[in-house]
C-alpha cells in the first residue's frame, strides 16, 4: 500500500522502518522538513516529503504528532489522498508534560481522538497510542504465537478500521476492537490497557476495567 506518515519521532520512525521492510511504499514528513529526514530515508527507502504532501495518493495515513501540534497541520490534508483513506491517530494528551490544557478535552469531555478528528476534518482510527515504540521493532510475533501482543483499535468507520486492523496484524500484533471513537477513553493514558504488553483476552479485560474519569496527572 501507499502509506503516509506524519511525524518522525519514536513511533513514526519505527513505523517507517517496519512498514518499508514489509514492502509498503512510505512517504514520511515532519515539521522540520524533508531535509531533516535524509538519514531515515537512506536507512529505510522511505520518501521524505513535506507535511502537505504526505497524504498524496495514500491509502493509509498515520498522524503521530504531539496533540498540541494537531491544529497546526495543513487544512485539507487528505484532499489528494486515495478514496476511502484510513487515518491512524497514535496521539495522547499530556497536559502537564507537553500539550498544555485543551478545553475541548477537559471541558467538553471529548475523547482525545475525537478532538483530533475534529481538527483533521476526517475520521480517525485510534491505535498504537499505548504501544512502546521499541515494541514495534522488538516484539512482532507471528499469528498464534503465545507471546504475540494485542493492541486495542477504536474508530467509527468500519471499512477504515478493517484496513487498519489488517495492517496492524501484518506488523505482527493481534488487535482488539475497542469500539467507536467515543469509547476510546478506555485506551487513553492512565487506563489499565495503556502500555499493557499482553494478549487478546487480557486486553479485552483491561478495556472493561477502565474508568472515564481522568486521573489528576492527566488533567491540565
Amino acid at each position: 500500500m501507499k502509506i503516509g506518515i506524519i511525524g518522525a519521532g519514536n513511533i513514526g520512525g519505527n513505523l517507517t522502518r517496519r512498514l518499508t521492510a514489509l514492502g509498503h511504499e512510505v512517504a514520511v514528513a515532519n515539521s522540520r522538513g524533508p531535509q531533516s529526514l535524509t538519514a531515515l530515508a537512506q536507512e529505510t527507502g522511505a520518501t521524505p516529503v513535506r507535511v502537505e504532501d504526505a497524504a498524496r495518493d495514500a491509502e493509509v495515513v498515520v498522524v503521530t504528532v504531539p496533540l498540541k501540534a494537531v491544529p497546526d497541520l495543513p487544512r485539507n490534508l487528505f484532499a489528494k489522498a486515495a478514496e476511502g483513506v484510513a487515518v491512524i491517530d497514535t496521539g495522547n494528551y499530556y497536559p502537564r508534560e507537553r500539550d498544555g490544557r485543551i478545553a475541548g478535552i477537559e471541558d467538553e469531555g471529548l475523547t482525545e481522538s475525537r478532538w483530533t478528528e475534529r481538527h483533521l476534518g476526517h475520521p480517525v482510527i485510534k491505535v498504537f497510542n499505548g504501544t512502546y515504540a521499541e515494541d514495534l521493532i522488538d516484539r512482532p510475533r507471528p499469528a498464534g504465537d503465545p507471546d504475540r501482543i494485542a493492541v486495542p483499535v477504536a474508530g467509527d468507520d468500519a471499512a477504515a478500521k478493517a484496513t487498519v486492523r489488517a495492517l496492524v496484524e501484518e506488523l505482527g500484533f493481534d488487535t482488539v476492537d475497542a469500539g467507536g471513537l467515543d469509547d476510546s477513553w478506555r485506551q487513553q493514558p492512565a487506563t489499565p490497557v495503556y502500555g499493557l504488553r499482553a494478549g487478546v483476552e487480557a486486553v479485552r479485560k483491561a478495556l472493561t476495567e477502565a474508568s472515564p474519569e481522568r486521573t489528576p496527572e492527566f488533567r491540565g
